[in-house]
C-alpha cells in the first residue's frame, strides 16, 4: 500500500494507483507475445559492462539478405537493482546507450542500436523498443558482434538484462505489422546512411550541421529518416532537460519537424505510465523532460521521406535544432546537451 499512498494527497494516492495499474497492464500486453529471442546480457553490474563489453561469439552469421527476413526487431530490456531492497538501487536518472559493432571497419562499428533512462531507485523496469529500421547494424560477415552497454562511471550500478526479439512473419497475425513502401509491399531495411549526431545546446549549436547530399541506391521503394533525439543539462531556461526544443530535418526543400512540448510539464512523464515509464519513482519522475522520461526507454522517431525524393537524382538534407523558434541561449551558464544519432534508411521488397 505504500506504493501507492501519497502523504500529500487522496487525489495523488489515486494518481499513483492508476499508474501501477497503466504500467502492469503495459507490461502484460508488451511480453505475452512468444517470439525468436537471443540473449545479450546476463544480469550483471552496468558498472563493469562498461570495463568489460559483451561480445559475442559465434553470434549468429547473418548477412543483409538473411536479416530481411525478419520483419520486426525489438530490445527486450530491464534493468535490476544489485540489492534485494530497492535502497540499493541508484537513487539519480541516467542515460544508458546500447552500442554495437559488427564490423570492425564499417563506419557504423559501435553505433547506437538503443537507449533508455534509468528510473530514480526503482528496479521495475521492463521495456521494450522497436529497433526495426536499424537491422543493417546486425550484418555479420566474421560470425562475430560486439554488444557494449554504457552509462555514466561514477553512478551506482544497475544489473541489466537484455534480450533480442526477432520476428519473421508478415501476415496479419504478426506482433507488429511490418513496413510497406507505397505500393503496400512489404519492405524490410536493407542499408543505412550516417547523418548527424547530437552537440552543445549554445548559441553555435546549428553551426555543426551541414547539408548532407544522397542518392537512392537501386530497388529501394521506401526512405525513412530515423533519429533518436534527448535533450539534457540545465542552463538559464533550463535546456536542455526541461526547456521546449524543436529538431527539424528539411528533404529537398520540406521540413519535418517535431517539438518536445511535454519538456517542463508538472505531469508530463507520470501521465506516460501506460506507454512503458516507471511508476511512483522517487525524485522529480513525473515532471516532463526533453524528448524522455525517467525510466522508460527513448522509441526512434521515423519520418516517411519517400515522396519527397528524386530516385534516379540526387538529393538533400539538413538538420537543424532550436530552444523554441530560435538559437539556444545558456547565457553565462553551463549549457546543455542534444543527445542524438540519425540515418536515412534504405527499404526494399522482400
Amino acid at each position: 500500500l505504500s506504493l501507492f499512498f501519497s502523504p500529500l494527497s487522496p487525489s495523488l494516492s489515486l494518481m499513483y494507483f492508476f499508474s501501477y495499474l497503466h504500467y502492469f497492464l503495459f507490461l502484460l500486453f508488451s511480453f505475452c507475445f512468444p517470439l525468436t529471442t537471443s540473449t545479450l546480457f546476463p544480469s550483471l553490474p552496468l558498472f563493469l559492462l562498461l570495463r568489460s563489453p559483451l561480445s559475442l561469439s559465434p553470434f549468429p552469421r547473418l548477412s543483409i539478405s538473411e536479416l530481411r527476413t525478419f520483419t520486426t526487431v525489438q530490445l527486450d530490456m530491464s534493468l535490476g537493482c544489485p540489492t534485494a531492497s530497492e535502497e540499493g538501487c541508484a537513487p539519480w536518472d541516467r542515460t544508458v546507450q546500447l552500442f554495437v559493432c559488427c564490423e570492425l571497419q564499417s563506419e557504423l562499428c559501435n553505433y547506437e542500436l538503443g537507449r533508455w533512462i534509468s528510473p530514480f531507485r526503482r528496479g521495475i523496469g521492463r521495456w521494450l523498443t522497436d529497433v526495426t529500421p536499424l537491422i543493417p547494424l546486425l550484418s555479420s560477415t566474421t560470425g562475430q558482434c560486439n554488444f557494449t552497454m554504457k552509462t555514466d562511471s561514477w553512478a551506482k550500478p544497475w544489473n541489466p538484462s537484455l534480450n533480442l526479439r526477432l520476428e519473421g512473419s508478415t501476415t496479419s497475425e504478426a506482433v507488429q505489422a511490418p513496413t510497406r513502401d507505397r505500393h503496400g509491399q512489404v519492405v524490410a531495411p536493407v542499408s543505412l546512411q550516417p547523418l548527424y549526431k547530437g552537440a552543445t545546446f549554445d548559441q553555435n549549436y546549428n553551426t555543426h550541421f551541414h547539408q548532407i547530399n544522397f542518392s537512392v541506391p537501386a530497388a529501394v521503394t521506401h526512405v525513412e529518416v530515423v533519429s533518436v533525439i534527448t535533450g539534457h543539462g540545465s542552463d538559464q531556461h533550463n535546456c536542455a532537460e526541461f526547456c521546449v526544443t524543436k529538431h527539424v530535418f528539411t528533404v529537398n526543400g520540406e521540413n519535418h519537424t517535431r517539438v518536445f512540448t511535454n519538456a517542463g510539464t508538472p505531469f508530463g512523464c507520470a501521465m506516460k505510465t501506460p506507454l512503458g515509464v516507471v511508476p511512483n519513482e522517487h525524485g522529480t519522475w513525473l515532471y516532463g523532460r526533453d524528448g524522455w522520461c525517467d525510466g522508460q526507454q527513448v522509441d526512434p522517431w521515423r519520418i516517411d521521406i519517400t515522396d519527397q525524393l528524386n530516385t534516379k537524382g540526387t538529393n538533400s538534407i539538413l538538420y537543424q535544432g532550436y530552444f523554441r523558434d530560435g538559437a539556444p541561449d545558456p547565457g553565462k551558464m553551463t549549457p546543455g546537451e542534444i543527445t542524438m544519432f540519425s540515418q536515412l534508411v534504405f527499404y526494399a521488397p522482400l
